[in-house]
């Protein structure tokens, strides 16, 4: 037991009050030491209680008498017509009181605390928050029947009725992506208790209050319910916010969304999706990686210029004989309208081609080890049309390092199988030591009602590519048939789905293309046979949106704070001359790679230097070690060397708070290890190690206190787009189409050189 108390007589507090007194275990006297601040609410006076819910309020009168012309039958009536203004207000269902909201922990349970009308309570800090409870309506059915009922029915048709009765509240202040509201999908027995209750008393005449006042001693203490209003008030005034009182801007809580308008940016922006072990990497243009633990699921190259390797989707308009792909890559054909959209949890690109508009979703389940890619087809012609879907991607299912330096060998070890049952093509790689662990990969696509014809797949590079021809304008696209379901120990393993959908005018259909890695074959079908399912995508979508804001709460990261890392994230894949160091520098450099080691950097990471040289810079310095944390959390591997550059002396206060903060603020296993965090003082590196760090490091930050997002905005000014990367040239074909000219993109490169790649 803590210390706290509870005085009220607007609270639960009094029917324990009340209960006491009627069994002689308490004086009368406590009865009238409750609390009786009055306030105004909805022109009548009323009691004033410590939230202002309505639980506060109605929960005693489920078994308690109220009698006329007392102050708790006043109180009463003025509650109720307040909760029911205060919702009308805000064009929502009335009804606050204490409930579970839109906010979960690391377990998905959902939080739970009190909210109630400012007007009516003496908690500050109400007003903040937005959150509507069904069994208050319940609970004001024995007040006001009739417009408790027709609430209930709003509520009904917001989804806030379940299977059980009605889910605990629908959350305004924390909604869910694209939507005004949350709908908190949990079941509180008490509330649900209380609820059937209170509609009990309101259908059969207050029974539960007769039953209670049936007992004699209930009986004997009736007196004290018989309370008036006093003739000398003394009003509480309502609540206004106090200037000087520091209250949280909801709309920091909100997901911030990175928005690219157009695919030729000077810049790759890229999102990182998922935590380990499954995590990805999507590009703006529709470009990245896959990975599990340290396995690459896909074949990726860091390549800033082309960022045309990952997982794709193609979509073929039979109709018109039209061609491109759910995202820019890797058919590259212009749209009528394009952008894409980077949050923290989904990666989403919208693009629109004559009459079809495509839009694809991109998620990752953690818990399952798997990425969710839904693409959105919608016909706006006025004729039936018939698309035909084709996913692409080339396993891997080995360390990224292996894959870069022997692809060709690699490939040999894959196993490839395809399931026509469950619509999923499987890869294993056979281990080629006993101490090489088995995975297993799925690669499943579920469709809805619209699919026409048979699903088909194609798991030989060779057979889908074709000679000569790249992903750009594969050879698998000159017609409309079926893939080949060719599988087995293939040269050049890949995984692609093709599947058609009817679309009638004004018809949306929905694809969903599933990736996954498992330990085990028998789990990798029982995935399989989970994510065969359309409206597997959508709970896919929805637990990674609730994960994301977990994840951020845990780690004490805003949403805008996790943007400016995933823009700057960008910056450590593709460097950017804006933060590099200057060219004159780079020059300067004579040094190899075992120059580094000295300092316990092994150079096999990407390199963020952070030069420090007075306490001022703290601030950023923390900053940068919450966005190491979170890159390590979202698999993206960066060695942070920090460089302190305050001159030698005895005390060395500077150095001494930054240790402090590394060891407050990153885990203890990465510090000095590769991928993790290397503090050093300048005067103990040489000058052919600094020049060495300088020259290699991405990214260079000045601690100078500003912070990450002040940093990356003055970069994004300096880093004005320069003439964008035309389209290859095409050489015609008898069907229309075209395909890139080697020689003639090489010379076009070229003599962009001097003004495209540009230098400080």
């Amino acid at each position: 037991l803590d210390s706290s108390y509870y005085d009220l007589l607007a609270s639960e507090a009094r029917l324990a009050s009340f209960v006491a007194v009627a069994k002689n275990e308490a004086p009368v006297e406590h009865w009238f030491r409750l609390g009786r601040t009055l306030t105004r609410a909805a022109g009548e006076t009323a009691l004033v209680s410590w939230s202002g819910s309505m639980f506060e309020y109605l929960m005693p009168s489920l078994v308690m008498r109220s009698f006329p012309f007392t102050v708790l039958d006043q109180t009463y009536d003025a509650a109720v017509r307040r909760q029911i203004s205060f919702g009308t207000e805000r064009g929502v269902p009335w009804g606050v009181s204490e409930s579970a909201y839109n906010l979960r922990d690391r377990y998905q349970t959902y939080q739970y605390r009190g909210f109630g009308v400012p007007d009516l309570a003496l908690k500050r800090g109400l007003g903040r928050d937005l959150v509507v409870a069904p069994y208050a309506s319940a609970l004001a059915a024995m007040v006001d029947p009739v417009r408790a009922l027709a609430n209930l029915a709003v509520l009904e048709g917001k989804n806030a009725l379940g299977p059980y009765g009605f889910r605990d509240a629908l959350d305004y202040t924390r909604p869910e992506p694209g939507r005004r509201f949350a709908v908190v999908r949990n079941y509180m027995a008490h509330h649900i208790g209380m609820s059937l209750v209170a509609l009990t008393n309101a259908l059969s005449a207050q029974v539960w209050q007769r039953r209670f006042h049936a007992d004699p001693l209930v009986r004997s203490a009736e007196l004290l319910l018989y309370e008036s209003i006093p003739r000398r008030l003394v009003l509480q005034e309502p609540q206004t916010a106090r200037a000087d009182e520091a209250l949280p801007d909801p709309e920091l809580d909100r997901p911030v969304v990175r928005e690219v308008t157009t695919p030729d940016t000077p810049q790759p922006h890229i999102a990182l999706l998922g935590h380990l072990p499954y995590t990805i990497m999507v590009s703006h243009s529709g470009a990245g990686y896959s990975r599990y633990e340290d396995l690459a699921v896909t074949r990726w190259r860091a390549d800033g210029t082309r960022d045309n390797t990952g997982q794709f989707c193609y979509i073929q308009d039979l109709t018109s004989g039209r061609v491109w792909s759910a995202t820019h890559q890797p058919v590259c054909a212009p749209a009528d309208t394009f952008q894409s959209l980077l949050a923290t949890d989904r990666v989403t690109f919208e693009r629109t081609d004559g009459d079809v508009a495509t839009r694809t979703e991109i998620t990752v389940v953690p818990a399952d080890s798997a990425e969710v890619r839904r693409v959105t087809v919608t016909n706006n012609g006025d004729r039936v049309r018939e698309i035909q879907l084709t996913s692409y991607g080339e396993i891997v299912l080995a360390p990224p390092d292996a894959d870069r330096s022997h692809p060709a060998f690699g490939n040999l070890f894959v196993e490839t199988e395809w399931h026509e049952w469950c619509t999923a093509v499987t890869a294993t790689r056979r281990p080629r030591s006993a101490t090489e662990a088995r995975r297993w990969c799925v690669h499943v696509a579920a469709v809805g009602l619209e699919r026409v014809g048979t699903v088909s797949c194609e798991t030989d590079r060779a057979r889908f590519v074709g000679r000569g021809r790249t992903t750009q304008d594969p050879v698998a696209l000159d017609g409309g048939d079926p893939l080949s379901n060719t599988a087995g120990a293939v040269l050049d393993p890949i995984f692609a789905i093709r599947t058609r959908v009817r679309l009638d005018p004004g018809q949306s259909a929905s694809v969903a293309f599933t990736t996954l890695v498992s330990d085990t074959r028998e789990r990798a079908f029982e995935l399989a046979d989970r994510y065969n399912d359309p409206y597997a995508a959508q709970r896919a979508l929805d637990l990674a949106w609730t994960a994301t804001q977990v994840e951020l709460r845990e780690l004490n990261i805003s949403p805008v704070d996790a943007a400016v890392f995933q823009e700057m994230a960008g910056h450590l894949f593709y460097s950017n001359p804006a933060l590099r160091a200057p060219e004159a520098e780079l020059r300067r450099n004579r040094g190899a790679q075992p120059i580094l080691w000295g300092t316990g950097v092994s150079g096999d990471w990407p390199i963020l230097l952070a030069l420090i040289d007075s306490a001022e810079g703290l601030p950023t310095l923390r900053q940068l070690f919450a966005a190491h944390r979170y890159w390590r959390r979202r698999g993206m591997m960066v060695d942070l060397v920090v460089v302190n550059a305050d001159p030698p002396g005895y005390f060395q206060e500077l150095q001494e708070k930054i240790v402090a903060a590394m060891h407050a603020a990153v885990d203890a296993g990465a510090i000095d290890r590769p991928g993790g965090v290397f503090v050093r003082q300048r005067h103990l590196l040489g000058a052919d190690v600094l020049t060495m760090l300088r020259a290699t490091a991405r990214v260079h930050v000045p601690c100078d206190g500003r912070s990450l997002g002040r940093i990356m905005e003055s970069v994004m000014m300096l880093d004005e787009p320069g003439p964008g990367l035309p389209s290859a040239p095409q050489r015609p074909r008898p069907d229309g189409r075209g395909r890139p000219t080697a020689l003639r993109t090489l010379l076009r490169l070229r003599s962009l050189a001097p003004g495209w790649i540009r230098t400080p």
